[in-house]
């Protein structure tokens, strides 16, 4: 007789979490990148250096450099944020954390309770949805276009809520290379969020983790850059740059929340090895590296529009994106992408459903993320043509001669 601990949970647990049983055949979920392009050798060179010169220093907590992380990471990276994004931060304006996820953790413990309101894309991150749901606060999803978050909503959002006696605590926002949609938020629509969330006091939280993937190479300055009232708190990663399985992220912050945040960052910092070879790897090499991740993405996403094209015709809907890890594409009305996950997923191929990454359910009913950065290019082209006979035998989408109207479009 096992001992049954089901009736010491607390009511207030999540679900139970599903035993992993080993990836799907096609696998076109996660924010996974792609195998080939993790610089393995730079990497393991990096490593050996490092630990070479520094390596005892792993027997203190914090590497000698403090709870903020190591610091020639931090110097890196307070160096590359004035390169890429405009941005002027010190070292100790920045804190390493486990993956970007812990810095979202970590800014909704230092600012939220149950009953309050964040704005946010209507199409969005869900892991972020998810995480203000299991806090009990209300995401206002503001649409987007092929530009990003519409100005003019925003405006009427934070107009209609004060109205309301409402102030939402900050306004989160994926403003490069959106997830879900990829979109870019242009340098005047940049400004005008700023320019209102001064006017109705609303700070605002920038995940800026897709950065780096914009495939020109060029990207607006970051909002912390713009700011003029310091109230942005900036949030980004390695994970789309070097390795999601690193769980290397950071936030850059103004003292008074940072100061809260390291009070909430309990596990006595983040891992060290990694800190150390990404600072040693980074520095030498990341400027090489990343254009040429951008080049192999980008000649996958080529091959995942060429997929759908084929096989989807001119039912599946799509932008060319700028930059990124997924495509953001609408199916017709008649498919439910929830069903369509269900069965997908019984042939051996996952897809995210588009409820799953929105405010608005009915909207996105019909929507699906697709990620194409850890599937091989003939990967892709055998999972969206099983996908298309999916999606033909349970909602008659694509008709058979779907591809010929693609064609002749």
């Amino acid at each position: 007789m096992s001992f049954d601990f089901a009736p010491l949970f607390p009511p207030t647990l999540p679900p139970p979490a599903m035993r992993w049983s080993g990836s799907p055949k096609y696998n076109f979920v996660g924010g996974n990148n792609d195998p080939g392009e993790v610089p393995l050798d730079g990497l393991m060179a990096a490593a050996q250096s490092v630990l070479q010169r520094e390596g005892r220093t792993l027997a203190t907590y914090g590497l000698n450099s403090g709870p903020q992380g190591y610091r020639p990471l931090r110097e890196f990276l307070s160096a590359k944020l004035k390169r890429d994004a405009g941005m002027t931060c010190t070292p100790d304006d920045i804190l390493i954390v486990s993956g970007s996820l812990q810095a979202l953790d970590l800014v909704n413990a230092a600012l939220l309770t149950r009953g309050d309101t964040v704005i946010v894309e209507k199409d969005n991150y869900q892991g972020s949805l998810n995480r203000f749901t299991k806090l009990g606060v209300t995401a206002f999803g503001i649409p987007l276009d092929a530009g990003g978050m519409k100005m003019d909503a925003l405006e009427a959002a934070l107009k209609n809520l004060k109205a309301k006696g409402v102030t939402p605590k900050f306004i989160y926002t994926i403003p490069t290379v959106q997830n879900p949609t990829a979109t870019i938020l242009d340098e005047s629509r940049r400004a005008r969020m700023l320019a209102l969330a001064d006017e109705y006091g609303v700070p605002i939280v920038e995940d800026d983790c897709y950065a780096d993937l914009i495939w020109s190479g060029e990207r607006p300055p970051a909002l912390h850059a713009m700011s003029k009232s310091d109230n942005v708190i900036h949030i980004g990663s390695f994970s789309k740059s070097i390795a999601p399985a690193l769980r290397v992220g950071f936030v850059v912050a103004p003292w008074t929340v940072m100061s809260r945040m390291l009070a909430l960052k309990t596990d006595a910092g983040s891992g060290a090895l990694e800190q150390m070879v990404l600072a040693e790897f980074c520095a030498p090499h990341f400027t090489t590296h990343v254009p040429a991740l951008r080049k192999g993405l980008r000649k996958k996403v080529e091959t995942l529009m060429e997929a759908l094209n084929e096989q989807f015709g001119t039912a599946a809907e799509f932008d060319d994106p700028k930059g990124g890890i997924f495509l953001w594409v609408k199916l017709p009305d008649n498919v439910d992408t929830l069903k369509l996950y269900q069965a997908a997923l019984k042939e051996g191929v996952a897809i995210n459903p588009g409820p799953e990454w929105s405010t608005d359910k009915a909207h996105s009913a019909s929507r699906l993320r697709i990620c194409f950065a850890s599937p091989t290019h003939q990967e892709i082209r055998d999972g969206i043509k099983v996908l298309a006979e999916v999606c033909r035998r349970e909602f008659g989408v694509p008709a058979r001669s779907a591809n010929v109207e693609r064609a002749k479009a």
